[in-house]
C-alpha cells in the first residue's frame, strides 16, 4: 500500500460530503505515521468518521514553511506522511506547494492520492463548451487590483474559473461584468457536494441581480466560471494599435512580426491587416 521508501501522499479529501472520500485516501491515511492537515481539528472530524487515529500535526499557510522543515525531517527518520488541506486536493489554491516542493528538493518521493477537486467538480457540471479553460484561483482582493487581473484575462478564449469568498462574491460578479463585458455566460457553483449545493448558468449581466434576488446565494465557498470571450471581427483593440505604431517606422512585414509577438496574435491576420493599412495611407 505505502511506498517501502519514505514519501509524502498528497491525498484528495471530500469538498464536503464525507462519503465522497477515495478507497485508496482512507487506506493511505490509517497507514501512515503522521497526517499534516490544514485544520487539524477539521481533519480529525473526517479520520473520527472513518475509525482513523493517526496522529496530525499543522500545516497550514502561516506556518507551511516551518512545516515543511518538520515534515522533511520526518521523512528523514524514515517516517510514511500524508499531506491533507480543509478540501480538495491540496495545493491547488490551499496551502501545500511549498511543502511539495521542499520534500522534492530534500530528495524524498511525493506520491499524489487523486480525489475530490472544486475545480474539476464544477467544469464537469458546468455545461460550458469551450473545450479548454484557465483555472485562476483567487483573485485579488483589492478592487483595483481585481480588475487589473481580469483585464489580463479578458480576450482568453477559453473559459475562465475563479474561486471566491462569501464576502467579496458580489463584488467580484460586478468586476466581472464590467471588466469582462456581456455576451459571456456565468455559470456560479456554490457550496459544492454540501446541503445547499447550488449549480447556476446564466447570461453574466444577470449575474449581479441573481446574487442580489436573495441574501442566501452570498453565503458559502464558491467557484465562478465564465465562458470564453466572444469571437470579435478584424484585430483586437491592442494589436491594432500596436501595429498601426509599428508601421509608422517599419517595413509591412517587420510590423506584423514584431506585432505578433507583442500581441500574442497570429502573424498572417496582422500582416493582412498592415497590407490594409499601408494601402489607405
Amino acid at each position: 500500500m505505502l511506498n517501502k521508501t519514505p514519501s509524502l501522499y498528497v491525498v484528495a479529501t471530500p469538498l464536503g460530503n464525507l462519503r465522497d472520500i477515495g478507497l485508496r485516501a482512507l487506506d493511505v491515511l490509517a497507514a501512515v505515521a503522521v497526517i499534516a492537515a490544514e485544520d487539524t481539528r477539521h481533519t480529525r472530524v473526517l479520520l473520527d468518521a472513518h475509525g482513523i487515529a493517526t496522529r496530525l500535526i499543522a500545516a497550514h499557510e502561516h506556518n507551511e514553511q516551518e512545516a515543511a522543515g518538520k515534515i522533511c525531517a520526518l521523512l528523514a527518520q524514515g517516517t510514511q506522511v500524508a499531506l491533507v488541506s480543509d478540501a480538495g486536493t491540496p495545493a491547488i489554491s490551499d496551502p501545500g506547494a511549498r511543502i511539495v516542493r521542499a520534500v522534492q528538493q530534500a530528495g524524498h518521493p511525493v506520491v499524489p492520492v487523486p480525489g475530490p477537486s472544486a475545480l474539476g467538480a464544477a467544469l464537469s457540471a458546468a455545461g460550458l463548451t469551450d473545450g479548454r479553460f484557465l483555472f485562476h484561483g483567487f483573485l485579488p482582493a483589492k478592487p483595483a487590483a481585481r480588475r487589473t487581473a481580469l483585464e489580463a484575462l479578458r480576450e482568453q478564449p477559453l473559459t475562465l474559473v475563479f474561486y471566491e469568498a462569501p464576502h467579496r462574491v458580489r463584488e467580484t460578479i460586478g468586476d466581472l461584468l464590467a471588466v469582462l463585458g456581456s455576451g459571456r455566460e456565468l455559470v456560479v457553483c456554490r457550496e459544492l457536494t454540501k446541503l445547499f449545493e447550488q449549480i447556476c448558468r446564466m447570461p453574466l449581466e444577470e449575474g449581479p441581480d441573481w446574487f442580489d434576488a436573495d441574501a442566501n446565494r452570498m453565503r458559502g465557498e464558491f467557484v465562478l466560471l465564465v465562458s470564453a470571450a466572444p469571437v470579435r471581427e478584424g484585430l483586437p483593440d491592442e494589436a491594432e494599435r500596436v501595429l498601426r505604431l509599428l508601421l509608422e517606422e517599419l517595413p509591412v512585414k517587420s510590423a506584423a512580426r514584431l506585432a505578433a509577438e507583442i500581441t500574442g496574435v497570429g502573424r498572417n491576420p496582422l500582416y493582412r491587416r498592415a497590407l490594409a493599412l499601408r494601402a489607405e495611407a
